[in-house]
């Protein structure tokens, strides 16, 4: 097993490639993230495996109608509540299944779960006992999104 792996960039290097393929944005990493606060729509995902951990996917909802109108070729106002959650949850599962194909021969081999989604201003989302990998900011002029990986 290969142990010497940047789990930081894999994860974010994921996120790239997914938003980069199904949107038509090319996105890239703005900065790191000190903030634990999440605001508008935040997916999360447990991974299970050799090692344990948490993904978080976080847009504002202003963002993520843009990413929606331009995956789903429909004008902003025509994007519904159900596309932005069906949207937010398709893109993280796609995210985790990228990572997880890239770190297939490694220590950190996890299991994907079912997302959920939180919304809302100021959310504190907190796991016990882990350190964060990653946690940046990713975007271009358009749209911002953050990433957070906890293992």
């Amino acid at each position: 097993m290969k142990t010497d792996v940047d789990l930081g960039y894999i994860f974010s290097d994921s996120l790239i490639e997914v938003i980069s393929t199904f949107s038509g944005f090319f996105v890239s990493v703005l900065s790191e993230d000190r903030d634990d606060s999440f605001d508008g729509i935040t997916c999360v995902m447990a991974m299970h495996g050799n090692k344990n951990g948490t993904l978080f996917f976080s847009l504002a909802e202003a963002d993520v109608r843009i990413l929606c109108s331009s995956i789903l070729g429909i004008q902003q106002d025509e994007v519904t509540t159900g596309d932005i959650e069906d949207a937010m949850c398709e893109l993280l599962n796609m995210i985790a299944g990228s990572a997880r194909l890239r770190l297939s021969e490694t220590d950190y081999m996890f299991n994907l779960v079912t997302p959920f989604i939180f919304k809302g201003e100021n959310i504190m989302l907190f796991t016990k006992n882990k350190t964060s990998i990653i946690s940046q900011i990713i975007g271009n002029s358009t749209i911002s999104m953050k990433l957070k990986v906890i293992y």
